[in-house]
């Protein structure tokens, strides 16, 4: 009788035990996923030369000479144009302002998920006919090409303002997210076959098993590349910048940029 009850105070006992291991490392499982989630995503070194001094330059030279805010129009109509045969091509290798996010403001930002509701056609759209509209409503006051450059450098020291401030709340690309070029960018980007001839995007090789994410840890977009797995088209998402950083933080190497 003694053994059989010292049996069943120990049988409890090691129950006892073996629940609270499961429950703390439950807990500690919570714990690490929600610490991974918020930081998921990371700085990543990008190649390549610094442009973001344009952008500086640009707006020095434009408070002093408004006319030079007519050079907008460069990345005004470049991004939509190469857009049509190389995507977002643009953004991710020639933006001087998305050179600036990438090499600066990426080393200080809290790189947390950007909002999913500017990510919606709904309010993309809504960007793209706020700032037109109201380009076009200052537009209407302009007397001088002088005057026509000073709106130009408004809305662009405005709309980087907002990009440095999302920077530092969210990611350093959430501009990116909706800005209303990119936006117009996405929509004349090729998505189907048959892709033009100077179109670029990541090729993921079947080989992924989607298990380290390293390719979207450091999307400057926050993108999945790997959902692309072992399709021959490649990833085809109209928001991608062909920056290739997914590609060099492959640890396998089963990433790479190409026609």
């Amino acid at each position: 009788m003694y053994l059989s009850f010292s049996s069943y105070f120990c049988n409890r006992i090691r129950n006892h035990s073996h629940k609270w291991v499961q429950m703390k490392t439950k807990s500690e499982n919570i714990m690490e996923q929600k610490k991974n989630k918020k930081l998921f995503h990371r700085h990543f070194e990008t190649p390549g030369r610094p442009l973001y001094w344009i952008l500086f330059a640009y707006l020095v030279v434009g408070w002093f000479y408004p006319v030079i805010g007519l050079v907008a129009l460069i990345c005004i109509i470049g991004p939509v144009l190469t857009s049509i045969w190389r995507g977002r091509f643009w953004c991710g290798h020639v933006c001087p302002r998305g050179s600036m996010y990438d090499r600066l403001l990426s080393r200080y930002s809290p790189h947390k998920p950007i909002p999913q509701f500017v990510r919606s056609s709904g309010f993309r759209l809504f960007m793209v006919l706020f700032i037109f509209t109201m380009f076009g409503i200052q537009l209407s006051f302009a007397k001088s090409w002088s005057d026509v450059g000073r709106v130009f450098w408004t809305i662009i020291l405005t709309t980087t303002i907002v990009g440095i401030i999302l920077s530092f709340i969210y990611a350093p690309r959430t501009w990116c997210s909706f800005c209303p070029m990119g936006t117009i960018s996405r929509w004349v980007a090729p998505k189907k076959l048959p892709l033009p001839k100077a179109f670029t995007n990541i090729h993921v090789s079947s080989a992924c098993h989607m298990k380290c994410k390293s390719c979207a840890r450091v999307c400057p977009m926050q993108l999945t590349p790997y959902d692309s797995r072992g399709e021959a088209v490649g990833y085809l998402h109209p928001d991608c910048i062909k920056c290739g950083k997914c590609t060099m933080a492959c640890p396998s190497k089963i990433m790479e940029l190409r026609k």
